[in-house]
C-alpha cells in the first residue's frame, strides 16, 4: 500500500518528495551487459574529454562579487570577504579553480554538486569545502522542512567515525542538475547509461580484437576423433593467440583444417559504430564534436560559429546555475539587492586580432569605451589620467538631433561673408554680334542678364 500511496501522493503535500534522489543506476546494469557508473563511465575517453572540458571551462572563468553603485554602475566588491573566497581560495586546502572543477565534474557526474558552508559567528561565510554526492541524501522531516543527510567517512580524515551528519539548508552549497522535482538533479550518466554501455562494450571488444592478433575467432576441424580437445586448443592458443604471435603461419597435420567463425570488425561496422558512439556521448553534454576530437564535420568556415554556440547553449546555463545557486545562500536577504555574484565569459567570446580592434576603434570613436576600458579588457596596464587614459572622446562631426534644425527655429538667416558667384547667361545668336555692340552697350547688357547661384 505504501507504493501505491507514493505513487498517487497529492502534489499539495510534498512529503518525501526527494526521496527519489536515491536513484543511481539500478544496480548499474545496462542492455549491453556492461556495468556502468559514474567511475566507470569516466573511463570511456569521450566522456572523460566532455566532463573536462565542462569542468575547466567553469573553473577557468573569472568569477567575481559585484556591488552596485549608487548611480545603478557595479563594481568589484573587493573588500567583501566573500569576494576573497570565490575568486582565490574557497578554502585552506584549495584554489577556486580546483573547488569549481570538482564541483562541476560531480556535478556532470552525479547531477548534484554540493559544499558545505561553514560560518563564523556573525553568520559570514568563511570557507567552503565540497562534499560527493554519493554520500548526500536530501530529504523533508515530518514539518515538511528540507534536511541534507550526509555520510561521512573515516577515510575523509582519520579523526572521524563514520556515521551521518545532519546538515541545514543554509549551510549547504548545493547546485542541483536537470531533475524532476526541481531540488535534486539526476545523473546524467544513469539517463544514459544504455549509449554508454554500448559505448564501453565497443570499446573492449575491440581490445580484445587486437589483443587476439587481430584475428577472428575459427573452428579446428579433424576428420577423425580428437582424445584430447583442450589440449589442442590450448596449443593453438599458445602458438597464434595474442597480439605478440599474430601474422605466424600455421601448419595443420592429419587432414586439420582451420574455418573461422567470427564477422569481421568491417562487417560489423565496428568503426562506424565507435563513431556515433562518441557522437552520441558529445550529445549527452551538449558538447560540439569538434571539442571531442571529432573533426569530420567541421570548417574553418563553422568551427568559430560552433565554439560560440557552445558559449551561449551549453556553457552559460550551467553557469546561470552555479551564479543563482552561490547567490541564494552566500549573500544574506539584505544584501541580495546591493550584491550579485557573475562569471566574466568575454574571454571566451573574443574574436581575432583583427575583429577585436574593428571593435575597439567603433566603440572608442562613439564615445561609450574609453582607452583604459579598452586596456583592461587587453590585459594592457591602464593610462594615467593625467594622459587622457579615461577620456570618452566622439567624433567632432556629429552633432544632436535636436540641434539639427537650430537656424531654421531662430527664424533668421545669418548674413554670410562667403562670395557669390554669379553665372552670366549668353545668347547663342547673339555671340557672334559681340564685337559690334560699344563697350558700354556690352555691359549693361550682361547686367540684365545675370543670375545668381545660390
Amino acid at each position: 500500500m505504501g507504493l501505491f500511496s507514493g505513487l498517487f501522493r497529492s502534489r499539495d503535500a510534498p512529503t518525501n518528495s526527494t526521496a527519489g534522489s536515491a536513484y543511481r543506476f539500478f544496480l548499474g546494469g545496462s542492455t549491453s551487459g556492461k556495468p556502468v557508473n559514474e567511475r566507470s563511465a569516466m573511463q570511456m575517453t569521450a566522456v572523460y574529454s566532455c566532463v573536462r572540458i565542462l569542468s575547466e571551462a567553469v573553473a577557468g572563468l573569472p568569477l567575481h562579487l559585484y556591488r552596485y553603485s549608487a548611480d545603478g554602475s557595479k563594481e568589484k566588491a573587493v573588500d567583501n570577504p566573500l569576494y576573497f573566497l570565490l575568486h582565490d581560495e574557497p578554502n585552506p586546502e584549495m584554489t577556486s579553480f580546483v573547488f569549481r572543477e570538482t564541483l562541476m565534474t560531480h556535478l556532470l557526474l552525479w547531477g548534484n554538486g554540493y559544499a558545505q558552508i561553514i560560518r563564523n559567528g556573525k553568520g559570514e561565510v568563511v570557507a567552503l569545502y565540497p562534499l560527493m554526492p554519493n554520500r548526500m541524501t536530501v530529504d523533508r522531516d515530518d514539518k515538511g522542512q528540507l534536511y541534507y543527510e550526509y555520510q561521512t567517512s573515516s577515510d575523509e580524515a582519520h579523526t572521524m567515525k563514520g556515521g551521518t551528519v545532519r546538515l541545514k539548508p543554509t549551510d549547504v552549497l548545493h547546485i542541483p542538475g536537470l531533475g524532476f522535482d526541481g531540488l535534486v538533479g539526476y545523473s546524467p550518466i544513469a539517463m544514459a547509461k544504455n549509449a554508454i554501455g554500448m559505448a564501453i562494450a565497443c570499446e573492449e571488444y575491440g581490445a580484445k580484437f587486437f589483443a587476439n592478433g587481430a584475428t577472428p575467432g575459427g573452428l579446428l576441424e579433424y576428420p577423425g576423433t580428437v582424445k584430447d580437445p583442450e589440449k589442442v586448443r590450448e596449443s593453438w592458443n599458445k602458438g597464434f593467440g595474442g597480439s605478440s604471435n599474430s601474422n605466424k603461419v600455421a601448419i595443420l597435420e592429419e587432414g586439420m583444417k582451420y574455418t573461422p567463425i567470427s564477422i569481421s570488425p568491417n562487417e560489423a561496422q565496428f568503426l562506424e559504430t565507435r563513431k556515433f558512439q562518441i557522437n552520441e556521448i558529445a550529445r549527452i553534454f551538449r558538447v560540439p564534436p569538434h571539442m571531442v576530437g571529432d573533426l569530420e564535420k567541421s570548417s574553418f568556415s563553422n568551427i568559430e560559429q560552433q565554439s560560440l554556440e557552445f558559449v551561449k547553449y551549453t556553457l552559460e546555463p550551467w553557469l546561470i546555475r552555479w551564479e543563482q545557486a552561490m547567490a541564494r545562500v552566500l549573500i544574506s536577504q539584505n544584501d541580495k539587492a546591493a550584491f550579485f555574484i557573475k562569471f566574466n565569459v568575454d574571454g571566451l567570446l573574443r574574436g581575432d586580432y583583427a575583429s577585436r580592434m574593428s571593435g575597439y576603434a567603433t566603440a572608442r570613436q562613439n564615445g561609450w569605451m574609453s582607452a583604459n576600458d579598452i586596456r583592461e579588457l587587453e590585459n594592457l596596464d591602464r593610462i594615467p589620467a593625467v594622459d587622457g587614459g579615461d577620456l570618452y572622446l566622439i567624433n567632432g562631426n556629429m552633432t544632436k538631433l535636436s540641434d539639427a534644425g537650430i537656424f531654421a527655429a531662430d527664424g533668421k538667416e545669418e548674413k554670410s561673408d562667403e562670395e557669390v558667384l554669379e553665372l552670366e547667361e549668353q545668347d547663342g545668336d547673339q555671340s557672334g554680334n559681340a564685337g559690334a555692340d560699344t563697350g558700354e552697350d556690352a555691359v549693361s547688357k550682361r547686367h540684365n542678364r545675370r543670375g545668381k547661384l545660390v
